[in-house]
């Protein structure tokens, strides 16, 4: 049975699976590979991922949802057609999606992942990841960072006996650094940096608010829809500027076309404040690693924004070296997970690799700070040690006579506890010595999913208190787990079947909720008339309409809006879909 490979992005998800040899990645249902990280329930109760889910952003935003990567991890709650869903919820959706289109490709039951995750990603974020994949059905014993992902497909292709790479993974929703070094089959992770809250999905928000400003709107006055609308301009803007210099974004509110022309230029001194975020996690992981510029050998970017040429040359600017990108940078990760399941099947091709990868953050304990009131933290593992890892440390009680012990459980670089993540709180009885301290000693061991076990020993008796950290805001026993699965598997994934034809009707509504006047019109029209060509039930005339149909909704993507209707109109003549 196959084990697959994920990528989990906050803006598009992939699967891969080792096949002859090789890293292959898994079309869906549209013979694509990408699909978009956004999920929608209907007025039926079913849940639609990708594509047509996309659509229902702008037509349905109340019950459609999108970057909720960016929340993994944390208590917070989205309200989608009455029911309520975390962030783990939402993923475990866009999982089994990926899972069924991995079982009719692979025409075999999936019960293995392997998911990839930002390496910057805390342990709560982690452990809700796990969790994600245990909603969605899938065994998860193995998440990978994201970089580390990219750079084990990289060295495949390159089959270079030694080299240090510096990764730049920027994506959707976040940004991973890596210094990876290789030798000998061993890529080893040396350090990593980086900042869970920049992404591609900035920049579409840049665009998205010097719009509403430069057309003088109020955001608060503006309908989900308009909202979504603007979003989905700003998006297709900034990846119309991977090919132009200057792009044109319109959108319909309140009845007007609103307009906005924007050269390269003035988005690059838009996003001069994002550019420069770039750069702090890039020093940082170079510095970690102690590896000077000119011990770098490659620079890779992969993710979705580093197709913008600005983002590129804003690397190549910093480094002063030229990056490599590979064709398809979205697909990089995925297909590195794949690879890693290829070797965790012990495929011969891939057996003998070894990958290590380290903690991107310090864990440690609060203490006691004698010159202030704030809990201090003591470091016991700290940030790009290698995994898995195991670290001891001798406490003591406060003063004598101390009952009861509380250790914060704490990951971080600040020096107070206050300004870290508290991941746990252990808090247990001494022996009571009315005379002399009580000492604790505290290992912590971090496995290679960056999972913490924590072990407290009291040393006057001998006695050992663990605790396992899986994320404060994840933790579920194994009946609270079923639970939630046999519930959320009441939410059926809508047919695959029907995946085509929704996703043209969706197309349409679409087109008919951003449009007024003779373009709203003519959706209108295509609306009726598509859905009278469902009806009929005839596959093989809905199969000559679908054909039809998308080559229709290509000229509304396209052309001029003076010129769409004549040019339908004598299309849908010439085919005979009208008379």
């Amino acid at each position: 049975m196959a084990i697959i490979g994920i990528d989990l992005g906050t803006t598009n998800s992939l699967a891969a699976v080792w096949k002859e040899d090789k890293s292959v990645l898994i079309p869906n249902v549209f013979g694509e590979y990408l699909t978009p990280s956004v999920v929608h329930i209907d007025q039926n109760g079913e849940i639609i991922v990708g594509k047509i889910a996309k659509e229902k952003l702008i037509t349905e935003p109340e019950n459609t949802m999108a970057s909720f990567k960016r929340d993994m991890g944390t208590d917070k709650v989205y309200t989608l057609r009455n029911r309520e869903f975390t962030p783990t919820d939402l993923s475990s959706f866009v999982l089994r999606k990926l899972k069924e289109d991995a079982e009719q490709y692979l025409q075999e039951e999936i019960e293995e992942a392997i998911i990839s995750v930002p390496a910057y990603f805390n342990d709560n974020q982690r452990s809700a990841t796990k969790l994600a994949g245990r909603l969605a059905g899938l065994k998860v014993e193995r998440i990978i960072n994201e970089p580390s992902a990219a750079a084990l497909y990289t060295q495949m292709q390159n089959k270079q006996e030694e080299c240090r790479y510096l990764v730049v993974d920027f994506g959707g929703g976040t940004l991973d650094i890596s210094v990876v070094d290789i030798f000998d089959d061993v890529i080893e992770i040396v350090a990593v940096a980086g900042d869970n809250h920049l992404g591609g999905d900035d920049f579409d928000t840049l665009l998205m608010e010097t719009f509403i400003e430069k057309n003088r709107l109020e955001i608060k006055k503006l309908t989900k829809q308009e909202r979504q609308s603007i979003r989905k301009e700003a998006e297709r803007a900034k990846i119309a500027f991977s090919k132009e210099k200057e792009v044109q974004m319109n959108a319909f509110i309140g009845g007007m076309e609103r307009t906005l022309s924007i050269t390269e230029k003035e988005f690059i001194n838009l996003g001069k404040d994002l550019f420069i975020r770039m750069q702090e996690p890039i020093d940082k992981a170079l510095q970690d690693s102690q590896f000077s510029l000119e011990e770098i050998d490659e620079v890779i970017m992969v993710g979705g924004s580093s197709h913008m040429p600005s983002v590129v040359n804003y690397v190549h600017y910093i480094l002063k070296k030229e990056p490599k990108i590979s064709a398809n940078p979205d697909e990089v990760v995925a297909l590195g997970v794949g690879t890693y399941a290829g070797i965790k099947e012990r495929f011969e091709a891939v057996k003998d690799i070894l990958i290590t990868d380290i903690c991107p953050f310090t864990l440690g304990v609060g203490i006691v700070d004698e010159y202030s009131d704030e809990l201090k933290m003591s470091p016991v593992i700290e940030r790009n040690s290698t995994l898995p890892v195991s670290r001891e440390q001798m406490f003591n009680t406060i003063m004598p006579g101390q009952t009861r012990v509380k250790i914060f459980i704490c990951q971080g670089e600040h020096r107070y506890v206050k300004d870290n993540t508290v991941l746990g709180i252990m808090e247990f009885n001494v022996p009571c010595s009315k005379d002399s301290i009580q000492y604790i000693l505290v290992r912590f061991t971090y496995d290679i999913n960056g999972i913490l076990v924590v072990d407290a020993k009291i040393c006057s008796t001998g006695e050992i208190i663990n605790k396992c950290i899986v994320g404060k805001n994840t933790t579920m026993n194994e009946e609270e787990i079923t639970a939630r699965v046999k519930e959320l598997e009441e939410l059926k994934l809508h047919p695959r079947k029907r995946d085509k034809n929704r996703l043209i009707l969706a197309k349409i509504e679409r087109i008919f909720e951003e449009n007024v006047g003779e373009i709203r019109k003519f959706a209108d029209y295509l609306i009726d008339y598509y859905n009278a060509v469902l009806d009929t039930q005839d596959a093989k005339r809905i199969a000559w309409v679908n054909h039809r149909m998308e080559y229709i909704l290509e000229l509304f993507e396209t052309e001029p809006a003076n010129r769409v209707i004549f040019e339908v109109r004598k299309y849908m003549h010439d085919e005979g879909m009208v008379e």
